[in-house]
């Protein structure tokens, strides 16, 4: 194989047969399950990094998110937490971190965007009258979230306000030697959202620790809101808006 083929080949490992396909990355059906909770403000800033500012109400978002038809990744479930934040003077959110249970958006997400994404076993589903998602680390139940199912109709415009606002990651790739190679504030927007449906109503939330799936650290003081959504849509690919190693 030629220098220039492998140059054109190399946008995934391994080289000869890829992890996961060129986007763009379309999602059919796509359903989240989201949880706002209020914790505690002084653990929340701990593990957002700056150049990123958390909000004065300190909330996390706890997401299970079901994806049955996703181009080049397929059929799975993804669950994590992620924290309203602003850079800049732009409102968005932080992807603190995610457990899914498919390898190729494990491999394209932290490749390309530097998704915070390990292995484990989410799930998303209705139970009679009552939406249930979980998160299984291993044997370890990890995260249990409960809605009731379809109580009320969201406001439309502030879900689709709330998916097309920014999102932020934090990439990081080592190099050979296990230093830092990339280290690099990315933002990518969701984008071509068909909103089908959106709907509230009482939401709980019980989070448990697990020495590497530690989302209980950040503690559920208070459920503030659940939201139920299903839509269409495509993950654009990013842009670096601030580089660690500069």
């Amino acid at each position: 194989m030629k220098e220039t083929d492998v140059r054109e080949r190399a946008f995934a490992m391994p080289l000869t047969s890829p992890a996961f396909p060129p986007g763009p990355y379309r999602f059919r059906h796509r359903e989240f399950l989201t949880i706002a909770y209020r914790t505690d403000p002084a653990k929340l800033r701990a593990v957002v990094p700056e150049p990123l500012e958390v909000n004065d109400e300190p909330i996390v978002k706890y997401e299970f998110i079901r994806m049955p038809d996703s181009t080049g990744f397929g059929d799975y479930t993804e669950s994590g937490q992620v924290i309203p934040v602003s850079f800049r003077g732009k409102q968005g959110t932080y992807t603190l971190c995610m457990f899914l249970n498919d390898d190729p958006p494990i491999a394209g997400g932290r490749e390309l965007w530097g998704f915070p994404k390990k292995l484990a076993q989410p799930t998303l589903r209705a139970e009679i009258d009552t939406l249930v998602g979980t998160l299984d680390y291993g044997p370890v139940r990890v995260a249990t979230g409960t809605m009731g199912y379809k109580h009320k109709t969201a406001d439309v415009a502030a879900v689709l306000a709330a998916l097309k606002a920014p999102n932020f990651l934090l990439k990081i790739i080592p190099h050979v030697d296990g230093s830092p190679r990339i280290c690099e504030l990315v933002e990518y927007y969701l984008e071509d959202i068909d909103l089908k449906g959106a709907w509230t109503g009482p939401g709980a939330l019980d989070l448990h620790a697990h020495a590497l799936a530690p989302v209980a650290e950040l503690p559920v003081l208070e459920v503030i809101s659940a939201t139920h959504i299903i839509a269409d849509l495509t993950l654009g690919l990013g842009k670096v808006v601030y580089d660690y190693l500069r």
